[in-house]
């Protein structure tokens, strides 16, 4: 009896087994492989924000330490030069990656140059003179080398089917978000390591709380480079097969050139795109040198400070990421991203015109010292624009600063590190100072804000331009936000450090109340490829996969 029992248990779940519907476009291991490639995607995103991200709040005082010449307005030429190389590379290294038909290899040449420009960032000491000039070319370097954002982005959208789409778009945006607010926050944690740091290499080399966040870069890239070998990143495009069972098609050429791109959608959603990205690196670049002359914050205070208000931002990131699919299953993506992206942005920007009823605490960045007496002195840091080839006795925290005067008199400055508003910002003397209670709700909105418009940007741009070959696509986008992260910087310090806080933050505010308008008129062409042509959403008929031999495995090189 029992034994007839086991049978018909045997027999019932075989039986069931062979009733089960099977993957028309897909094998288990094939589905396996293919995810396993899409994490590796979405930790290469977050390492490509990260390298951007956390050295952001400590390229100023870094800067200033190396060459206290170099300025505010060099330090904007630092943080632009990362996205300027990364816009002039994307669509070279997407069409690198299509024409090669994979982008293994891309993004193993684009990781490698990572590792070595990250290296030199941390070396910097090692250069005895035109520091500033090497920071300005190994953040270029890095902007290079962050180009494989583009391979990443097409090779998404072709391993991911159409209704896995805004989902995967939303955990690579999650994870480009968390890259750039975990930086500043690992920034925060090696503060410890203060500005002397520990030697590396015995009177060459420190390690110290500028320089481990690149060395932090440098060991996790390895790790990256690692996960693209082979053996582990297997690449399987399942878009174009979907799309071809859908259309009953078995040339995919001829599926994506029979219908073609909505370009004013996809134009404006690169503009979009470019525009939302412009206001959030508003926020990345000024945070530290804004927060540091508003609230008279040390360099120190300042990277804690902003990292910890950073990591509270990821927080906040991940529950507007976790609201964007419950969202959108009630209103289109168009909708959220608008109302739920771009208005928030707006207002966080309206936030940062100044309200306080004070001006910022001042500091005299022009002091004379012919009359300077000259003795030894307590300090640590220096901020001043009068520094002049000089000699240094150290002992311990104490040193006497000798500067060669007009005249050839020998007099000291006093080192200690000076807080506030500088006077050769002279609009600091009479704009109300931003207080911290705007400071931080605004941030919140933008932390609200910027993950739903930048992801579903992202997923309707994908969508938009259907199952083609997306790597120049991707490219343009990547280099739309590059664009802005370029200008943005050199821009808003200009503007920033000639200007002031009214005239910087109003401008940005009518910029996305301009592209918020624009977005609204055209939010009914908003759609994906396949509602425009009218192709259904699911595969809705179960066959053996033995009858998509015909499909291609890989799309065309082109």
């Amino acid at each position: 009896m029992d034994f007839l029992q086991r049978i018909a248990k045997r027999f019932k779940k075989e039986n069931k087994s062979l009733n089960k519907p099977k993957d028309i476009l897909e094998s288990e291991l094939e589905h396996k492989e293919r995810w396993i490639s899409i994490y590796i995607i979405y930790f290469t995103m977050f390492l490509i924000s990260l390298g951007f991200s956390i050295v952001i709040t400590g390229v100023w005082p870094y800067l200033d330490k190396l060459d206290s010449t170099a300025g505010k307005e060099f330090m904007g030429f630092v943080v632009a030069a990362n996205p300027l190389g990364q816009m002039l590379f994307s669509p070279l290294v997407g069409w690198w990656a299509n024409k090669l038909g994979s982008i293994r290899i891309p993004v193993l040449a684009s990781l490698g140059v990572f590792i070595v420009s990250s290296a030199i960032y941390s070396s910097l000491e090692l250069f005895e003179e035109y520091r500033k000039y090497w920071m300005l070319v190994s953040r270029f370097l890095v902007g290079v080398s962050s180009a494989n954002i583009a391979a990443c982005r097409s090779y998404l959208s072709a391993a991911t089917r159409l209704s896995e789409r805004t989902q995967a778009v939303s955990m690579i945006s999650l994870a480009q978000v968390l890259g750039f607010v975990i930086g500043p926050a690992i920034q925060a944690a090696v503060v410890p390591l203060g500005d002397e740091g520990v030697w590396l290499i015995p009177g060459k080399l420190k390690l110290n709380m500028y320089t481990a966040a690149g060395w932090i870069s440098v060991i996790l890239s390895i790790f990256n480079f690692v996960c693209f070998l082979p053996y582990i990143f297997k690449e399987h495009k399942i878009a174009i097969r979907e799309a071809m069972h859908k259309q009953g098609m078995d040339d995919e050429e001829s599926l994506w050139k029979e219908h073609k791109v909505d370009y004013l959608a996809a134009w404006t959603l690169l503009i979009a795109f470019f525009g939302i990205v412009f206001n959030f690196m508003l926020l990345e670049t000024l945070a530290t040198p804004l927060t540091m002359d508003q609230f008279a914050w040390s360099k120190a205070d300042a990277l804690y400070y902003m990292g910890i208000l950073m990591s509270v931002g990821a927080v906040i990131a991940c529950a507007a990421f976790a609201a964007i699919n419950p969202l959108c299953k009630k209103f289109t993506e168009a909708k959220v991203m608008l109302w739920g992206g771009f208005l928030f942005m707006v207002l966080g920007r309206v936030l940062y015109v100044p309200w306080g009823s004070t001006t910022p605490q001042m500091y005299n960045d022009s002091i004379t010292l012919s009359n300077a007496p000259c003795e030894v002195i307590n300090a640590t840091e220096v901020i001043t624009n009068n520094m002049i080839p000089h000699n240094e006795s150290l002992d311990g925290k104490m040193f006497n600063v000798t500067l060669e005067l007009a005249g050839n008199n020998n007099t000291c400055y006093n080192k200690t590190e000076m807080l506030g508003c500088p006077s050769s910002q002279e609009w600091c003397s009479y704009t109300p100072v931003i207080t911290i209670s705007q400071f931080l709700l605004g941030y919140i909105l933008t932390a609200l804000g910027y993950p739903v418009g930048v992801t579903l940007i992202q997923s309707i741009f994908s969508k938009v331009l259907g199952p083609r070959p997306q790597g120049v696509w991707m490219g343009l986008m990547t280099g739309s936000g590059c664009l802005s992260r370029v200008l943005g910087p050199v821009f808003v310090t200009y503007i920033y450090t000639e200007f002031g806080t009214i005239w910087t933050f109003s401008m940005t505010t009518i910029m996305m109340v301009i592209l918020m308008i624009w977005l609204y008129w055209c939010l009914e062409r908003l759609i994906s490829f396949e509602e425009r042509v009218g192709l259904s959403n699911e595969v809705n008929e179960p066959q053996e996969l033995s009858s998509l031999v015909s499909v291609p495995l890989e799309e065309p090189k082109s």
